[in-house]
């Protein structure tokens, strides 16, 4: 009978949830989630001030010459050339997007619905390759068509994947093949 009452003196009933320190702990978090938010937005606009002296893109020509490849694709920001973790932020470069891109004897021309379009006059363009990655974005090797282009006395690399992958090749000997011989009729 002593065992019986030993027995029922240790059993406890199931503790009460603490609702107003659950309560507390996710209005915490959902502060701290705003607060972090709010400090990328911030560095954001920073990075934008400083690039400020970047001047206007330019629109492109209402005569570009015939076509000589165009691609569908993805927009997926530009940097300084050569640095592929500084983004350029400036001038909506920093903004990822579809893009319809068109080459011309002209230029490089880069139609991107619900961002800023820009033009790289063919005078500009520096070169092109195939990397594996832009600040932000990170593919296979080869996955991603840099282009290499000057604009307002900088160097900047803009970062493109086409929905058909295999046409990067086609793009860059094109594209250096251009420049190359742009540079001999110098």
């Amino acid at each position: 009978m002593t065992t019986d009452i030993l027995l029922a003196a240790g059993k406890k009933s199931a503790e009460v949830t603490d609702w107003s320190g659950r309560i507390g702990w996710l209005v915490g978090l959902a502060l701290f989630v705003v607060l972090v938010y709010w400090l990328m937005r911030e560095g954001w606009k920073w990075r934008g001030t400083l690039q400020g002296d970047l001047p206007e893109l330019p629109g492109a020509p209402e005569e570009p010459g015939p076509v000589r490849l165009s691609m569908s694709g993805r927009y997926h920001g530009s940097t300084t050339a050569g640095q592929w973790l500084d983004r350029i932020v400036a001038r909506g470069l920093g903004t990822r997007s579809r893009a319809e891109l068109t080459l011309t004897d002209a230029g490089l021309d880069v139609v991107r619905p619900g961002a800023t379009d820009f033009f790289v006059p063919a005078d500009r363009l520096r070169g092109a390759r195939l990397d594996k990655g832009i600040a932000g974005k990170v593919l296979t090797e080869g996955g991603l068509l840099v282009v290499t282009w000057e604009h307002g006395g900088k160097l900047l690399d803009s970062g493109f994947r086409s929905d058909r992958a295999a046409e990067h090749n086609d793009w860059v000997e094109t594209l250096n093949h251009m420049i190359d011989t742009m540079e001999g009729a110098r």
